[in-house]
């Protein structure tokens, strides 16, 4: 069983909600509850639960003061542009213990810092974490010990892995675990309109490539293999996959993905920069 402190999740969006739904596995136990704020209550109402207080702005202006009373563990789940707005709303209210974790990309520590008084944390999470097979990158402020930490990774555990890094790393992860699962769905994208233009219906080909890509990942990850030798056992020489993966390597995909994630990483560096 993972215990937590009292936690509020401000901006209850895709990502705040993936959190919330790792935080309501039987296996967690939150002292205190949760609370969680949305502007609307059209949102706010369906994660309301006899564990989840769930304000609606547009019924009470001052939900995100209300949420954080009590609470040790502030997530940060609006976007960038309010980030800022939002800490200076919440600051005066903050739990002497509290930490404030943000999720939105670009908002340094620093700025965070500069706005409230006490420990403060970045987490770049993905969106496997919606099924519990995320992979958080964590950074921490100037101000945050070992223990606050220790803390906020076990938040992040309830939903996947946690990788523990130094800030100037966090944009290039999001590069990465943060956008990698588009790269894989455009894969998939892209080889099952393959599959339709090799005669298959549309429900065929979802099943041949989906259950390939589970398939392969979860072989890669129980085997404990190296994906590199998992793909020459399956490129017998001289046969069909190894023409097809000549193919592949003929499109320089290494310099493709490096242009990609460069291209990524410069915009992760203009929202830092406002």
């Amino acid at each position: 069983m993972t215990a937590l402190p009292t936690i509020a999740i401000l901006g209850a969006g895709s990502m705040g909600g993936a959190i919330l739904s790792g935080l309501l596995r039987p296996t967690v136990a939150v002292d205190g509850g949760v609370r969680v704020t949305n502007r609307s209550e059209a949102k706010a109402a369906p994660l309301r639960s006899d564990a989840v207080t769930s304000y609606a702005l547009e019924l009470d202006p001052d939900a995100n003061v209300a949420a954080i009373v009590g609470a040790r563990i502030v997530l940060i789940g609006v976007k960038p542009a309010m980030v800022s707005d939002l800490l200076g709303e919440i600051a005066p209210a903050l739990e002497p213990d509290a930490i404030v974790v943000s999720v939105a990309a670009g908002v340094t520590t620093a700025t965070m810092e500069a706005i409230v008084p006490g420990v403060v944390l970045r987490a770049m999470p993905n969106t496997p974490a919606l099924v519990g097979r995320g992979v958080t990158g964590l950074s921490a402020g100037s101000r945050a010990a070992a223990s606050d930490v220790a803390l906020v990774r076990r938040l992040f555990e309830t939903v996947g892995e946690v990788l523990e890094i130094p800030e100037d790393k966090i944009d290039a992860l999001s590069t990465i675990s943060g956008s990698g699962p588009a790269y894989v769905f455009y894969l998939i994208e892209e080889l099952t309109r393959t599959a339709v233009s090799l005669g298959f219906s549309a429900g065929e080909a979802a099943t041949m490539v989906n259950g390939t890509f589970l398939g392969a990942a979860e072989l890669l990850v129980i085997s404990g293999e190296d994906p590199g030798e998992l793909r020459r056992r399956v490129t017998s020489p001289k046969g069909t996959t190894e023409r097809a993966i000549a193919e592949l390597e003929a499109a320089d995909l290494t310099s493709l993905f490096d242009r990609a994630t460069a291209a990524a990483l410069a915009r992760a560096k203009e929202l830092a920069a406002g």
